[in-house]
């Protein structure tokens, strides 16, 4: 995941809230709401994005 708003430059922690497009452009709250929720590089949708767990998840092999 980016670290860095690719509008703004600010900084982008894991639990900042930030949204991505399908092609992963990162973008900050205040930029994406700039932009309407519409991707200046592709014009794709402007998304939540998704937060990691914080521990790896071991694979028990099934589901």
């Amino acid at each position: 995941m980016k670290n860095a708003c690719e509008s703004c430059n600010s900084t982008l922690v894991l639990k900042s809230p930030c949204f991505i497009c399908s092609y992963e452009c990162t973008f900050c709250p205040d930029c994406s709401k700039r932009f309407k929720f519409v991707c200046p590089n592709c014009r794709g949708e402007l998304v939540a994005r998704p937060k990691r767990n914080p521990a790896p998840v071991t694979s028990t092999g099934s589901f």
